[in-house]
C-alpha cells in the first residue's frame, strides 16, 4: 500500500479517476510469498547490515536538516516472513543499500536481540540483526514513529519517507513483492528537487569538532578515537563534549563514566549534568550506580529534575532518589538500627499457653469496661488465628472466626477510649486476612505513624509489611497513571523494608520485593546494595539467587556468570557459617551460562560450560546431601544439553551415550524443559529419528531400547504444544472446586471436637473461647449440636 502525502487533494481526485494504483496490489503470478520473500540463511546472516542507520529521531532529523536529504524510516518484525526477507538478505546487499544510501535512514523494531545494550565498559553492543545501532535504540524509536506516522497501524515492513519539513512523502506496506518497494525507494530521491542537498565534508574535520556532529558515523569516529587514543586525546574530547551543552554526546560520557580514569569520570559526570538529552535519563540512572561524592549526585539529581519537566521517566528518577537520599518521616531507621546494634531483644510470638490463658478470660472481658483488656484479647484471637493457619489443620471458616473476634474485641476497646499503634494494628492485621484490603493498609500507616522507637512485638512486624504495601502500591499507581508523588512516599518504603531485612521476623521475601520495586523505579544501585546485604542474611535463598543472576546479566552479560559465582566460592566462610548450597547456585548458573552461549552459537562453550555445572552439582551433594535429588535432576538435563549439541554436530554415538546417561542418571528429568524450550525426551525423538533415517541400526535400538523404559508420559508433548485446553474433564469431577474442598475441611475440624464419637460437636465440647462463634455459625436448628448435615451445608460466612 502506498500513500502520497505532500499533495492530498490531488491524489484523492486521482484515486477517484482509477489513476493511481495500490504498489503491489496483486501478487506477482506464478510467485509464492516464500518464493518472493525467501528466507535469510546462516551464511546471510553473517553478511553485515550495509545500510548506514542513525541512533534517534533526533539525530536523524539534525543529521536531515544538515545534508538536505530526506528521512526514510523502516519499520521490521521478527518472525513475519517479508521483514526476515529485508532484514536477512536486501539490508545486506550492495546493489540494495545504494538505494537507501541518499536517504538518512532509521531502523524500528520492538524486539530485542541482543540482552544489553553496552558491556560493563560502556562500549557499545550493536543489535546483531540491523548493526550500527543498540536494540534500545532500534526498540525506543518505535513508539515514537508510531505515534506520528503510522496511522494506528502497526505493520511491518514498512518504508516511509519524511521530508524536511516533517511531512510524509509516501509510505509503503502492504506490498507483494519487493520491486515495487525499491521502486518507490528510488523514485522518492529521482523526483525530488536536488537544489536542496547540501555539501557536507566531514572527511574535512578534526576529530575534536566531529564531537559537535550528530551523524553515527561521527559518533562511531569519535567513540574509537577516545578509546583508541591516550588521556590527553580523551579529555580533549570530553572538554569538546562539555562545550556542547545541551547536545552533549552521551555515549561518549559512558565510556568516560564506566571507565578507570577517576578524573575523565569525574569530568564526564560534569558534562552529564549539563545535558538536556533524553538519552542522559539512561545513562544517569546508570551512573547513580557508582560510588561518587556528594557533589555530583545532588547534580545529577537536579538535571533529572530538569529533564523531568519534558520527560516521565525522569521526573520519576529525580522523585525516586530524592526519596532515597531522604529520611522518613515515619520509619525511623537509625533509632531501630541501634537499638538492634545495642542487642536489644525482640519477643517472639506468644506461647499457645499464654494465648490460650487469655483466651480463656474472653467472656469475663468482653463483659468489662477494661479497654487495655480488649486490646489484648485482640492481640491473643489474631495469634491463635494465625498459629492455625500455620498448623495446616483448621478449617478456612474457624480461622476467619477468630480474625473477626480480633477485629470485634479491637474495635470494642477504641469505644472503650483505647488509643494507640496496637489498636490500629490489630484491627489492620485482622482486616487483611479477612479480605478488608483497603481497612487493612489505612489502618497500617496509622499503627506505624505511632510506633515506639523499637516494638518489640511480633503483629508490630506484620503491620510494618502492610504499611510498606500501601506505600508501595500508592507509588505504583502514580507512577502508572503518570501523577506526581511525593519522595518521601518511597523514603518510607525504604526505610520499612530495610527494618525488616534485619529484624528477626523478617523473611527473603520482603527483600526480593524491596529488590524488584527500586529496579522497577531505576534505582538499581540501591537495589544492588539491598540484594548483597539480604544475600548476607539469606545465603541460600532461591530467590536472592534468581535476583543476583538477574543483575550479573545486566551489569556484565552472561560471560561473566560463572566468574561471580566462582569468586562467590572462593571468599565463601567457613565452619557454621558457611552457605550449604552455594555450590548447587554455582551450577545452575554456569548451567544459565551454557544455554547462553548456546543461543549465541558457540556450542563448544556451551558444552565445556554444562561439564562445570555438572562439577558443581556433584560438589553440592557432598556438602548437603539434602539437594541429591534437585542436584541429580540438573546433571540429567546438563548431560540432555550435551547430547543435543552433539546430535547438532552430528556426532550420533556421542549423542545417544550422552541422553542414555541423562536418563540413567535421573529419568524423571526427561521431559524438563531448558532455557532454549528443549527436553532431552524431545532430544532422545529427534536423534532416533535421524538414526533411522541414516540406517545406523546399532545405535538406533540402543537408543531405543532405553527410551522404551521411561514413563510413556515423559515422551508426549508439552503442553503448550496441544493446541489449547481440552474440554473433557475426564472423572476429576468438582475435587477441584473450592466450595467442596472448604465444607469437607470444615466438616473435619469440627468432629476434632466430637469427643463421644456421635458424629456430631455439642457445644459443651467445644473449647469456650470459639462456643459462641461456632454455634451461630453452625448450628441451624439452634438445639447447641451442631450435626452432620449443618456442617457440611454451604456457608456464606466471610471467607468462604
Amino acid at each position: 500500500m502506498t500513500t502520497e502525502r505532500t499533495l492530498p487533494s490531488l491524489n484523492l481526485a486521482l484515486l477517484c479517476l482509477g489513476l493511481i494504483a495500490t504498489i503491489g496490489a496483486a501478487q506477482v503470478p506464478g510467485t509464492s510469498r516464500e518464493q518472493m520473500w525467501f528466507a535469510p540463511t546462516a551464511e546471510d546472516w553473517k553478511k553485515p547490515c550495509l545500510l548506514h542507520w542513525q541512533r534517534s529521531w533526533e539525530d536523524a532529523v539534525a543529521v536531515s536538516k544538515e545534508t538536505g536529504k530526506a528521512i526514510l524510516v523502516c519499520i521490521n518484525m521478527d518472525g513475519e516472513i517479508a521483514s526476515e526477507h529485508y532484514a536477512g538478505v536486501r539490508y545486506r546487499q550492495p546493489d540494495i543499500a545504494s538505494l537507501y544510501k541518499p536517504y538518512v535512514c532509521v531502523i524500528a523494531s520492538v524486539y530485542r536481540h541482543t540482552p544489553r545494550d553496552y558491556d560493563e565498559h560502556g562500549h557499545r553492543i550493536e543489535c546483531p540483526r540491523f548493526g550500527g545501532v543498540t536494540c534500545g535504540e532500534h526498540i525506543a524509536i518505535e513508539p515514537f514513529l508510531f505515534e506520528k506516522f503510522m496511522d494506528g497501524q502497526r505493520v511491518a515492513p514498512r518504508h516511509i519517507m519524511v521530508e524536511l519539513d516533517g511531512k510524509e512523502t509516501y509510505d509503503v506496506f502492504y506490498a507483494f513483492d519487493t520491486d515495487s518497494v525499491f521502486k518507490a525507494i528510488g523514485d522518492g530521491i529521482s523526483s525530488r528537487p536536488q537544489g536542496l542537498l547540501k555539501n557536507v565534508v566531514r572527511g574535512d574535520r578534526s576529530i575534536i569538532e566531529r564531537v559537535a556532529g550528530r551523524d553515527s558515523a561521527d559518533r562511531n569516529a569519535v567513540e574509537k578515537a577516545y578509546k583508541e587514543g591516550d588521556k590527553e586525546l580523551q579529555r580533549a574530547l570530553l572538554e569538546a563534549a562539555r562545550s556542547q551543552g545541551n547536545g552533549v554526546p552521551v555515549e561518549l560520557l559512558r565510556l568516560a563514566i564506566n571507565g578507570f580514569d577517576v578524573d575523565l569520570a569525574q569530568a564526564a559526570l560534569q558534562a552529564l549534568s549539563q545535558s538536556d538529552s533524553k538519552k542522559a535519563v539512561d545513562l544517569i540512572a546508570d551512573a547513580m550506580r557508582v560510588p561518587m561524592g556528594d557533589k555530583e549526585r545532588k547534580d545529577l539529581i537536579t538535571a533529572l529534575g530538569r529533564l523531568g519537566k519534558a520527560d516521565e521517566r525522569a521526573r520519576t528518577l529525580s522523585v525516586v532518589h530524592q526519596g532515597l537520599s531522604g529520611g522518613s518521616g515515619a520509619v525511623d531507621v537509625g533509632v531501630w538500627s541501634k537499638a538492634m546494634a545495642a542487642g536489644s531483644s525482640y519477643a517472639p510470638a506468644p506461647s499457645s499457653d499464654a494465648v490460650a490463658s487469655t483466651l480463656e478470660t474472653q467472656d469475663d472481658v468482653f463483659g468489662s469496661a477494661d479497654a487495655n483488656k480488649h486490646v489484648e484479647l485482640a492481640e491473643a484471637f489474631l495469634e491463635r488465628a494465625l498459629q492455625s493457619g500455620r498448623d495446616g489443620r483448621s478449617a478456612r471458616a474457624l480461622i476467619d472466626a477468630l480474625f473477626q473476634d480480633a477485629k470485634d474485641a479491637a474495635i470494642k476497646a477504641e469505644q472503650l477510649g483505647a488509643s494507640g499503634w496496637r489498636v490500629s494494628a490489630a484491627i489492620a492485621v485482622a482486616s487483611w486476612y479477612l479480605g478488608e484490603s483497603e481497612q487493612a493498609l489505612q489502618r497500617a500507616e496509622t499503627a506505624v505513624s505511632g510506633m515506639p522507637a523499637n516494638p518489640q512485638s511480633w503483629n508490630a512486624m506484620i503491620v510494618l509489611g502492610l504499611f510498606v504495601d500501601a506505600r508501595r502500591k500508592a507509588i505504583e499507581e502514580a507512577v502508572k497513571a503518570k501523577n506526581k508523588w511525593p519522595g518521601n512516599w518511597l523514603t518510607d518504603v525504604h526505610s520499612a523494608y530495610a527494618i525488616l531485612a534485619v529484624h528477626p521476623h523478617g523473611d527473603d521475601a520482603q527483600v526480593a520485593a524491596h529488590i524488584d520495586f527500586l529496579w522497577w523505579l531505576g534505582a538499581k544501585g540501591k537495589a544492588g546494595a539491598a540484594l548483597d546485604a539480604g544475600l548476607g542474611r539469606w545465603p541460600d535463598s532461591w530467590r536472592l539467587h534468581q535476583r543476583l543472576r538477574g543483575r550479573v546479566l545486566d551489569e556484565k552479560g552472561y560471560k561473566h556468570l560463572e566468574a561471580a559465582y566462582e569468586a562467590m566460592l572462593a571468599r565463601k566462610p567457613t565452619g557454621d557459617d558457611a552457605p550449604t548450597n552455594l555450590e548447587w547456585f554455582a551450577g545452575f548458573a554456569t548451567m544459565t551460562a551454557a544455554e547462553f552461549h548456546r543461543k549465541a552459537g558457540d556450542d563448544t562453550q556451551a558444552h565445556d560450560a554444562y561439564t562445570r555445572g555438572i562439577t558443581h552439582f556433584e560438589k553440592s551433594i557432598e556438602v548437603n546431601a539434602e539437594i541429591t535429588a534437585s542436584a541429580e535432576h540438573y546433571i540429567a538435563m546438563a548431560l540432555g544439553a550435551q547430547g543435543r549439541i552433539a546430535m547438532e554436530a552430528n556426532d550420533h554415538e556421542r549423542a545417544v551415550g550422552l541422553v542414555v546417561a541423562s536418563f540413567d542418571r535421573k529419568d524423571s528429568a526427561a521431559n524438563a524443559l531448558d532455557g532454549l524450550n528443549l527436553s532431552t525426551a524431545d532430544t532422545a525423538k529427534m536423534l532416533l529419528a535421524r538414526l533411522k533415517e541414516a540406517d545406523k541400526t546399532a545405535l538406533a535400538a540402543k537408543l531405543d531400547a532405553r527410551m522404551k523404559k521411561l514413563d510413556p508420559k515423559l515422551l508426549e508433548l508439552p503442553a503448550y504444544e496441544f493446541g489449547g485446553p481440552s474440554n473433557n474433564r475426564g472423572n476429576r469431577g468438582s475435587q477441584n472446586r473450592r466450595g467442596n474442598r472448604r465444607q469437607n475441611q470444615t466438616a473435619r475440624s469440627l468432629l476434632r471436637y466430637d469427643k463421644d464419637a456421635d458424629g456430631r460437636v455439642h457445644g459443651t465440647e467445644l473449647p469456650s473461647i470459639l462456643r459462641k462463634r461456632l454455634l451461630d455459625r453452625y448450628d441451624k436448628n439452634k438445639n447447641g449440636v451442631i450435626d452432620a448435615a449443618e456442617m457440611n451445608a454451604p456457608t456464606t460466612s466471610g471467607g468462604q
